[in-house]
């Protein structure tokens, strides 16, 4: 059973139209890359075979996959699962790479304010008037809720919305990609064989085996 990544993948042949202007150039064989699977929604959804994970600062697909399942080179298998495909966009990035990515981005406006988001508001009864969280504009305002002609707003002493900065707005983006989904360990050789059948080619007029097709 295979655990390294391409080798699930099956092959490709195309003729190599390079070397002959007439497209009567030799056969060469490569990986196929457009082939990629995907977790069944079903599945996705199942907490039996699945398991919530909080990936630590600093930690790569590599890592992740050794402290699950002591192998690295499992690392395809984090990702499958996770239905991450761009790990520089995707996965999320340590504090310092943050920082620089931030700085890089947004310079001199790094901590300049992105857009504004309410504090929650109760009255005297507790009763919920305004959730947290909530992004409005600045000039966005309420009544007070116990005080009659009183007008809450970001200028009052205790504002009624907060400025959320730049970086903090990334920082906040960058953390909800840790907690994502892993196969749970006892699952994981059927999830390998399954793997390696789904990526099987089926039979067609390109058909040569399995793990091989002509491509025209």
């Amino acid at each position: 059973m295979a655990k390294h990544y391409f080798s699930n993948i099956p092959n490709i042949r195309y003729r190599n139209k390079l070397s002959d202007s007439n497209s009567r150039g030799n056969f060469v064989t490569v990986k196929n890359l457009f082939l990629r699977a995907k977790i069944q929604e079903r599945v996705n959804r199942d907490i039996t075979f699945l398991q919530s994970y909080t990936i630590d600062e600093g930690a790569r697909p590599d890592t992740v996959a050794e402290d699950l399942y002591g192998d690295p080179k499992l690392d395809w298998v984090i990702l499958t699962v996770a239905n991450i495909i761009n790990v520089k966009s995707d996965w999320p990035m340590s504090s310092k790479v943050l920082y620089n990515y931030c700085e890089d981005k947004y310079g001199n406006d790094l901590n300049a304010t992105q857009f504004y988001e309410t504090r929650e508001v109760k009255d005297n009864l507790g009763r919920l008037i305004l959730p947290a969280g909530k992004i409005v504009d600045r000039s966005f305002t309420i009544q007070d809720p116990d005080i009659h002609n009183i007008t809450l707003s970001v200028d009052s002493p205790d504002p009624l919305i907060i400025g959320i900065s730049n970086y903090l707005a990334e920082t906040r983006e960058n953390e909800k990609k840790r907690n994502i989904k892993v196969m749970r360990e006892e699952y994981l050789t059927t999830f390998l064989l399954d793997m390696r059948e789904t990526l099987r080619y089926t039979k067609s007029s390109k058909y040569q085996t399995p793990t091989l097709k002509i491509a025209t």
